[in-house]
């Protein structure tokens, strides 16, 4: 067998159901168990495309060198269009495959309904036109009307039934789940497989209109900028602490760290020089030696962020129990694939969830701390890839956190302020103050996805159309772009990770007039109805928090009755 050996889909089941990791890239079968270990991005990023055609997940986030270097793992291709599988990691189910025992029901099988066909991963097939041809505008956005979607009635019943089994219940959660998934369905074109195809194709035209006007060309002259601002923060903050204004020094010094993270973020998608080893080195510097932050902990963390955006199980940037819960799935508690453990509804979150709301903005002032913890976690534990072409990474990364403590710990606060005459109050003020000035930035990383859809419309969804149903735009002048450092289009960026950030105001035309076509909901707010969605958001999942609490008591009490008040 060799590379130009067809696969059929019962076949590929069959290599899964042995332990296989199989991926579809470009037609190409490709087995990445050796590569698992070895992969940049981590594991789990390949962990959730097994089964799955990734050929928008891997052209959006790796280079054309990378995407050359993967035939070395293709052992064959597949014909026609590809039927996604549910991934192992989702509970995914696959039969073993006995050679010359071919099933007749490769891509459909029987659900004992011989009217509607289910694939082998439960979705049915029913097909259904994508949107209503009365265009009520695209842009989800309170100042312009939701454009409504045509929904077939058979369609809309089987898919409420394959996403999630809620015809026969009467539990308040698959209720709600079934509000939501109904309210998606009627928003965002079909997930069948002809409407997805098309956005497919749609979205692979734009990718190429901007490579051919050149916006995945970095403009270094705007970094000359950025690194003017970042000196002069900088520098603000050092001679105020060098005439005792700690205060004034620690706000320059929280705004010198708010700012260096975006440039971070842009190579840790490396998006600066493209060159991955380039970029990390870079990347490396300015969050691990600039800012105590560990850049590989963010990367592990943000691709798997990356491919399933706002799936409670899967997606970390999500699960923030017990303090946060951005759907109504956490009530139950969940098993974090990222993190492989449960995340229980417990006690502190029975408490804190209700009151969400009035919570958000009061935590995200501490959220740099926690960012600390995880990076140390990260390091010690040696949690990323440290072989192969990243063997060097996490020693580089430690180096940096000792240097950053030096600075920052011995040099700042140890002889800048306690051997310069302040107290150990002046340093809580200055840790306190520089920390929280930051807070913005965590805002802005959890605005554009934390009043958003965590509806699970199937595997068939597309990648583009799952990206625009779970992120959302920040409108704001030109001006104020240096404040957002691209935060503020993080649908666009979403689409296309390896964008730099300056290019991004010009590619949004392109992606409304992409969504326009493709019938889309574009979803963009300003900064502050940006908040208040986000707030009415969790002030939503917390008054359903209290009535399943409500809930739960009023059951307890009646059953307690029923015995006679003993358990």
């Amino acid at each position: 067998m060799g590379k130009d050996t067809i696969y059929t889909r019962r076949q590929i089941e069959g290599m899964i159901a042995d332990g296989k990791a199989i991926v579809i890239v470009d037609q190409m079968v490709l087995r990445l168990d050796s590569w698992l270990n070895f992969h940049p991005g981590g594991d789990k990023a390949i962990r959730h495309m097994v089964g799955r055609d990734a050929t928008d997940e891997v052209n959006c986030l790796h280079s054309a060198e990378t995407r050359a270097r993967m035939h070395k793992f293709q052992i064959g291709k597949i014909q026609g269009e590809w039927l996604n599988f549910q991934p192992p990691l989702h509970d995914g189910k696959f039969r073993p495959y006995v050679e010359g025992c071919e099933d007749n029901d490769d891509d459909l099988i029987s659900s004992g309904d011989d009217s509607e066909p289910v694939a082998l991963d439960g979705t049915r097939s029913t097909r259904s036109s994508s949107a209503s041809s009365e265009d009520h505008g695209f842009l989800h956005d309170p100042s312009v009307r939701r454009r409504k979607l045509g929904t077939n009635p058979s369609y809309a019943t089987s898919s409420v039934t394959s996403v999630s089994d809620i015809g026969d219940t009467s539990c308040e959660l698959d209720t709600e789940s079934a509000r939501q998934l109904a309210a998606d369905l009627e928003k965002y074109p079909s997930p069948d497989r002809e409407t997805q195809k098309y956005i497919i194709e749609r979205y692979r035209q734009l990718e190429k209109v901007l490579r051919a006007e050149g916006l995945f060309e970095c403009r270094y002259r705007c970094y000359m900028i950025e690194l003017a601002r970042y000196l002069t923060l900088l520098s603000s903050s050092l001679i105020s602490l060098h005439f005792g204004w700690y205060k004034v020094s620690a706000f320059f010094l929280g705004a010198f760290w708010q700012q260096i993270t975006f440039s971070a973020h842009d190579a840790g998608h490396l998006a600066i020089t493209h060159n991955f080893q380039l970029d990390t080195a870079i990347g490396i510097f300015i969050a691990n030696f600039c800012g105590g932050l560990s850049l590989g902990w963010w990367k592990l963390s943000h691709n798997v962020h990356h491919i399933v955006t706002n799936e409670p199980e899967h997606d970390p940037d999500i699960q923030h129990l017990p303090f946060f819960a951005v759907s109504h799935r956490f009530f139950e508690g969940i098993y974090s694939t990222y993190y492989k453990r449960p995340m229980p509804y417990d006690l502190v979150s029975r408490y804190l969830i209700p009151v969400q709301n009035w919570l958000y903005h009061p935590i995200l002032c501490f959220g740099r701390f926690n960012l600390y913890r995880l990076s140390w976690e990260y390091l010690i534990r040696g949690l990323g890839p440290n072989r192969g072409v990243t063997w060097w990474h996490r020693w580089f990364e430690c180096a940096g956190m000792v240097v950053f403590w030096g600075w920052f710990g011995w040099g700042v606060v140890w002889r800048g302020i306690l051997g310069g005459g302040g107290g150990w109050w002046d340093v809580f003020w200055f840790v306190m103050i520089s920390h929280v000035v930051t807070m913005p930035l965590h805002v802005q990383i959890t605005l554009s996805h934390f009043a958003m859809s965590t509806a699970d419309l199937g595997v068939e969804e597309s990648f583009p159309q799952k990206m625009l149903r779970t992120t959302m735009d920040v409108d704001c002048p030109w001006w104020l772009d240096f404040f957002h450092g691209g935060l503020q289009f993080q649908a666009v960026h979403h689409l296309f990770p390896r964008l730099p950030r300056h290019n991004l105001r010009r590619a949004q035309n392109h992606v409304i007039e992409f969504c326009r076509d493709v019938r889309v909901p574009y979803s963009i707010y300003g900064f502050y109805d940006g908040n208040k969605e986000v707030l009415s958001h969790l002030k939503e999942i917390g008054r359903l928090a209290t009535v399943l609490a409500e809930c739960q008591s009023a059951i307890m009490i009646e059953e307690g009755k029923k015995f006679g008040g003993h358990f």
